[in-house]
């Protein structure tokens, strides 16, 4: 266990003097102890810096006693410390710290090392790592961390246990970064982790922006699929009912299905000659709707019920009441993509359907600015696969869903239909996630013999992309990683005599560096409209996979949008060269395209 002399800041010459100190240092370890968990909901309690033999522990109650810390001229010299870009502050769940500071200090921190999002990048999506700072610490350093004061009460008068504890979790921070910095170097991870460091402020200002919700709009959408939900689960006992008759002579009744058991489900399909698959999940469900009308009413059924278990009075519940808006947790390395996760609530996944977008809108007086990429994981697989076809689609201005159409089914550009269009679409971006034939065949409809002849035809119109795909499947198996246009690695653990595990592994190879770099592109877009965005009214208030969502004045809106739509492009044009970048943004009051 690490064991650092500390010393207790509680006067303005003190802090001076330490920031004058630590200035002259490279790299220092930086940590907060805070009286809630919520920045809108408490106030931090201390500010702790480490340096290699000496660590000083800031107490904002006694420097800032009236409360009001962002106020404090005394806490001047701490703030233009944490807003310089040296020393290196290195945190563990950096976000955290970050936010606080943001909203309490009013400062911006520069010169991240966030030692949680490098173990999640050196763990290279094992899902089996722990990512705490005692689960990190404990495997580069082979230290315990004790975490008993952790959720003490840090508002009151500070015991030496709580001091110690403090002083240790922000010295920690200085080996752990040593033995991490080795490791990013290995695994050529170095240009990844800054593009992550980097992104971190962007991530806290989000969560710190928060989203509007319009509640009576909710309540209305609510009542809505309640009410709808009670009528098809009125017409789907009907329908499963049938053949369940039961009572006497005089009585005509009908059994209910339990819609949730997989036994009964399974039994009353079968008695309406379903041929049910081996679980009613709703992916082995799909194929079967076209032809059986209780199939696709158990599908839509369900999609509502989940609609309001997920999306019901638990968003209003979410609605914070200081701010009276939703502040979600964005996870930065949410996949092993590196694409964002979101939770409490999930914003990034509200169903699309206008009834629930226009439900979050701009308050009075400001706008939304809903920008997002133009099929961005498409033009990085001709980025990758250097395949003219799709290259030249892209940068001729085609539409490249009917140029497929076009060459798959033979015919005329201007005699693709809208069904070969919406076939060739389908396929375009089913390939990024790795499609077979037989996937195909069941998001069609197609006869499995007819998606075979069509993936054949597109992969000989595509030939590069074709022995792309077919590479990257085979590196997956023999190296057993992908990397992303950032250099984000992921590793995949299979048995090589397990031909499902194999097959994922081949469509993981597939997909991650497509979808990992389609999140590359868009968290160095967030980094880059930090700065567009700076001395304006405008917040980036949510993002999805590759769309931002920003609120502003509604006088400066249309300006607003130029400047995404800038960021944006310059970030894609980082990572994609031989084809365009181009984003759709649009104004609105709420979040509806």
């Amino acid at each position: 266990m690490i064991e650092t002399p500390y010393q207790l800041i509680t006067t303005s010459e003190d802090l001076r003097a330490a920031i004058e100190t630590l200035s002259k240092e490279a790299v220092v370890g930086f940590d907060t102890e805070t009286t809630s968990l919520d920045p809108y909901d408490g106030r931090i309690r201390l500010v702790q810096l480490a340096a290699p033999g000496f660590i000083f522990i800031f107490d904002l109650d006694k420097l800032a006693p009236n409360g009001d810390a962002a106020q404090a001229e005394n806490l001047q010299p701490l703030r233009n410390f944490l807003s310089a870009p040296r020393p290196v502050k290195v945190a563990h769940h950096a976000k955290f710290d970050v936010k606080w500071m943001k909203h309490f200090l009013g400062v911006e921190v520069c010169g991240l090392f966030d030692t949680l999002l490098a173990s999640q990048l050196i763990a290279a999506g094992n899902q089996e790592e722990r990512h705490s700072l005692d689960a990190v610490a404990a495997r580069f350093l082979d230290e315990t961390v004790d975490k008993t004061e952790q959720r003490s009460d840090w508002g009151g008068e500070l015991s030496d246990s709580q001091l110690a504890y403090a002083a240790r979790d922000a010295a920690i921070m200085l080996p752990l970064r040593e033995n991490m910095i080795e490791r990013l170097k290995r695994d050529e991870l170095v240009r990844c982790a800054a593009l992550e460091f980097d992104c971190v402020p962007a991530t806290a200002d989000i969560e710190l922006a928060g989203v509007f919700l319009d509640v009576n709009l909710w309540r209305e959408q609510m009542k809505n699929v309640e009410l709808l939900r009670a009528r098809l689960a009125q017409e789907l006992q009907s329908m499963l009912s049938e053949g369940t008759v039961q009572g006497s002579l005089f009585v005509d009744a009908r059994a209910d299905v339990n819609i949730d058991s997989h036994t009964q489900l399974t039994a009353a399909l079968k008695r309406l000659n379903v041929p049910v698959p081996d679980s009613t999940r709703n992916w082995k469900l799909q194929p079967l709707a076209a032809d059986y009308p209780v199939v696709a009413k158990l599908l839509e059924y369900r999609t509502v019920q989940k609609s309001l278990t997920s999306y019901g009075q638990n968003i209003i519940d979410e609605i914070n009441p200081h701010t009276n808006r939703i502040h979600a947790n964005f996870h930065q390395i949410g996949a092993p993509t590196g694409r964002y996760a979101c939770t409490n609530p999930n914003v990034q996944q509200v169903p699309h359907s206008i009834e629930y977008r226009r439900c979050f809108r701009a308050p009075e007086g400001r706008k939304l600015i809903i920008s997002d990429y133009s099929q961005i994981e498409l033009r990085i697989l001709a980025e990758f696969t250097g395949d003219e076809g799709f290259i030249n689609a892209f940068n001729s201005g085609a539409d490249l869903h009917r140029t497929t159409a076009a060459q798959v089914f033979g015919v005329a550009l201007e005699d693709v239909t809208s069904e070969q269009r919406s076939f060739a679409k389908r396929l375009n971006f089913g390939v990024v996630y790795g499609i077979g034939a037989q996937r195909f065949s069941m998001m069609t409809g197609l006869p499995l013999s007819d998606s075979e002849e069509i993936m054949r035809r597109y992969f000989a119109t595509y030939h590069k992309l074709d022995a792309w795909l077919r590479d990257a499947a085979r590196r997956a198996v023999r190296e057993r990683t992908a990397r992303t246009a950032s250099g984000r690695l992921a590793r995949f653990n299979f048995d090589p005599e397990d031909r499902k595990s194999m097959s994922l592994a081949q469509r993981n190879g597939k997909n991650t560096p497509i979808q990992g770099s389609s999140a590359d592109i868009l968290k160095r877009a967030l980094r880059l409209l930090r700065d567009e965005l700076k001395g304006t009214s405008a917040r980036i208030i949510n993002i999805v996979h590759d769309e931002t969502v920003v609120e502003a004045d509604a006088g400066e809106a249309e300006e607003i949008s130029g400047r995404v739509k800038r960021a944006m492009c310059a970030a894609g044009e980082e990572y994609v060269k031989s084809v365009p970048i181009e984003v759709e943004s649009h104004v609105a009051d709420a979040w509806v395209k």
